[in-house]
């Protein structure tokens, strides 16, 4: 009788439920992944062809460097220079053993890039930094004031602090570049060939991850080596004929710097000749003129800052002079590249 016909419970015939086969014996696929709660927290000191250089026990007596691999499931998962990572396996650093970063902490900063403006797709260039140093030349090869301009905008959106050396000046006085940035929340630094101020720039980096960037050959790599002797970072020269330099340094490294007044990183990233904004929000770059975001604020609402902006209190201030000498290049500085994204967006 079947239960239809209302057969008691315990009559009901027992039904043997199979498994479907597994001829493999292999373990059934789950989404469920491993706590790791024995992870160890590791600062990414660089990455190399799908190895990463990490330090495990950092300001510990138990401090030391292990290589280590990443999880399949961080295979869609930027992992960069300065990331806080999560690592299991064998973590000794002994020769021929390999960990396994499994996660990656919470960042305080991502500095990021595209290959132009109009590329929406950035390029992450270091996690966690807090200073951005950015080097350029006085001559050999010629600043480029809307490139270093370029670097402030990348480093307010990330929410990093910028720092500006000026190196070679022993070629070339530096001082109608320098007014370009007149106005500025922005610490200066000046170098020559024989008088390279390791002390001030050293102080600046006691506490501090900071990122150092630049156009190739301006002598990035050198500072970096004077203030970290250990790093050894290989050191070019400009191409007399295109007036470029030559990219020396191939890969971003943090190393850790131990000067008089304390300890610090510095992260050294391979010369560029261009940076684009692509991922940038354009509300933030008047952000990076911080002396036009202060007269911005008598703007009407609205104000694009554009030359045929009406009743722009920037435009006015300029035409007025109240800006300064420089205060004409500084608005024309902000308006090409407010017009370089107002062009983006409406190809978009």
């Amino acid at each position: 009788m079947s239960w239809l016909d209302g057969a008691d419970d315990d009559d009901e015939p027992e039904y043997d439920f199979r498994a479907r086969p597994n001829p493999k014996a292999n373990r059934p696929r789950t989404k469920r992944r491993p706590a790791h709660d024995d992870a160890k927290i590791a600062r990414v000191l660089g990455v190399d062809r799908g190895r990463y250089n990490v330090l495990v026990g950092e300001d510990t007596p138990d401090e030391h460097r292990v290589l280590a691999t990443r999880a399949r499931e961080l295979r869609k998962m930027a992992i960069v220079t300065g990331d806080r990572a999560r690592v299991v396996g064998d973590a000794s650093g002994d020769e021929g053993t390999l960990a396994r970063i499994v996660g990656i902490e919470e960042r305080t900063s991502l500095l990021r890039r595209s290959a132009d403006d109009t590329d929406n797709v950035e390029r992450v260039i270091v996690a966690n930094a807090d200073q951005m140093l950015v080097v350029v030349a006085a001559a050999d090869p010629e600043p480029r004031a809307r490139l270093v301009d370029r670097y402030l905008i990348a480093a307010l959106d990330a929410g990093i602090r910028p720092l500006l050396v000026v190196t070679k000046t022993d070629l070339a006085d530096p001082t109608v570049f320098l007014d370009h940035f007149e106005g500025l929340d922005l610490e200066v630094f000046t170098s020559a060939q024989e008088e390279m101020p390791l002390d001030r720039i050293g102080a600046a980096l006691v506490g501090h991850s900071t990122v150092f960037v630049g156009h190739s050959g301006v002598g990035k790599s050198t500072l970096v080596n004077a203030l970290v002797p250990s790093a050894l970072r290989a050191t070019g020269h400009v191409n007399l004929v295109t007036g470029r330099g030559r990219h020396t340094s191939s890969s971003t490294v943090s190393y850790r710097y131990a000067g008089a007044h304390g300890a610090g990183w510095v992260i050294d990233t391979p010369g560029v000749r261009s940076f684009g904004l692509g991922h940038i929000d354009p509300a933030n770059i008047l952000a990076a003129f911080t002396d036009l975001a202060e007269v911005a604020e008598e703007c009407p609402r609205g104000c694009t800052h554009l030359p045929d902006a009406p009743d722009c209190a920037i435009i006015e201030a300029v035409e007025e002079g109240k800006l300064g000498e420089r205060g004409a290049a500084r608005l024309d500085s902000l308006q090409r590249l407010l017009l370089t994204f107002e062009s983006r967006d409406t190809r978009s």
